[in-house]
């Protein structure tokens, strides 16, 4: 298939024109994101029936008639593991795409291996082989080769089959209202996760005690407001092992923090003063002002039935054709054992993504009829490639 490079506003309108008034389009995205606090987005790349356009935001200045054709309503906009696809159009539009289809979500629900790349997913099913010289480009430099822009418009002409081909899957197997339902999720999650602050991300922070987490969310917050102040990725401000080394010290003098390992860089020391406020703040908040531990005891009965029962929903997912990993983590079947248990659940808001939706009818209730003794588990044949068998106690 042929592709556009559009460069000018002029072109991009009739672009926008055409995605707005489509049935399905196709987005993709060429961003570079180590040297900036967002990523720096550098090609769009859109697929319609029988046109495939590459649109340069380096040299269009206003994206905003795209972006929000994009999020019109009326038709479904197809990506793949297109988080930023969807951050790029609610920072330009304000609001996402109105109906998204994530061809690597979708593959996991018939049940293909989750999450998987786009091309293993073009050469599984649709017999093509895609090459990727160039995924460790530099798009931030113009102008793009003959060799860039070929690679950029096939990272998106195939979305478009993809998406048929997955979608017959889904309606054979009867999963549609899965597929809308798991979207509706992942764009609540993704609204969700702009506006929380995810200082308890930084790594190595998760054994802390509730006042060393209070001095990890304070440096947290300092940097992130640096990081957009100065247009860097916040790792690159103050490392993470860098916060949780002072939250475990837990001292305020410049001079002290000045003496730790890897604060000796200029910039840093600069700022000692700064990181030794954010310190003195935390320690100097009340005990119930500290925030709450997400830390979970397990005891060893329910370890044991965590590995258990990970094993059952491995294998019933084998057996129903959807990829375990999308319906849950051992830590999801955890948290189903604390609420079955009525055992505490620190920091959960929802109840277990297990227990609702479609993953609870595809594992949740067996789960819980497993936990209840209603039903138990066999082995078949172990030669078999699904060795287990699942048998009502109560028939």
């Amino acid at each position: 298939m042929t592709h556009e490079l559009i460069t000018t506003e002029r072109d991009l309108a009739g672009v926008s024109e055409q995605v707005a008034a489509e049935a399905v389009v196709a987005l993709d995205t060429e961003f570079v994101s180590e040297h900036t606090y967002r990523p720096q987005l550098c090609l769009i790349q859109v697929a319609v029936p029988g046109r495939v356009v590459l649109v340069d935001p380096l040299g269009v200045d206003d994206l905003r008639p795209f972006w929000d054709a994009v999020a019109t309503p009326g038709h479904e906009t197809v990506v793949h593991a297109g988080r930023e696809e969807v951050a790029f159009c609610l920072n330009a539009a304000g609001r996402p795409p109105s109906r998204l289809f994530d061809t690597q979500v979708a593959a996991g629900l018939i049940g293909l291996e989750y999450p998987t790349g786009y091309a293993a997913l073009v050469g599984k099913l649709l017999g093509k082989k895609t090459h990727k010289g160039e995924t460790r480009t530099d798009w931030r430099r113009r102008p793009l080769s003959s060799r860039q822009i070929a690679y950029a418009a096939g990272d998106v002409a195939d979305l478009l089959p993809l998406h048929a081909r997955i979608g017959e899957r889904l309606a054979a197997l009867g999963r549609v209202d899965w597929m809308a339902e798991e979207m509706a999720r992942w764009k609540a999650d993704f609204d969700a996760s702009r506006s929380r602050e995810r200082w308890r991300k930084v790594a190595g922070s998760s054994g802390l005690s509730r006042a060393e987490l209070a001095v990890v969310r304070e440096l947290w917050r300092w940097r992130e407001a640096e990081a957009l102040a100065r247009d860097k990725p916040a790792r690159r401000i103050l490392r993470d092992d860098l916060i949780v080394e002072l939250a475990r010290r837990r001292v305020s003098d410049p001079r002290q923090i000045g003496a730790i390992r890897g604060l000796e860089r200029g910039d840093l020391r600069r700022v000692l003063p700064q990181l030794a406020q954010c310190v003195a703040t935390a320690l100097a908040l009340r005990d119930d002002d500290y925030p709450p531990s997400e830390r979970r005891e397990t005891s060893r009965q329910v370890s044991m039935l965590t590995q258990f029962l990970s094993t059952a929903l491995n294998s019933h997912c084998r057996e129903l054709h959807v990829a375990h990993n999308l319906v849950g983590t051992s830590a999801d079947v955890q948290d189903l054992i604390a609420g079955h248990l009525n055992l505490p659940r620190p920091g959960a808001t929802e109840p277990p993504l297990l227990a609702g939706g479609w993953r609870r009818e595809v594992v949740g209730q067996l789960l819980d009829d497993l936990l209840d003794g209603k039903v138990a588990i066999r082995i078949h044949d172990p030669a078999s490639e699904q060795p287990l068998a699942f048998e009502r106690t109560d028939d």
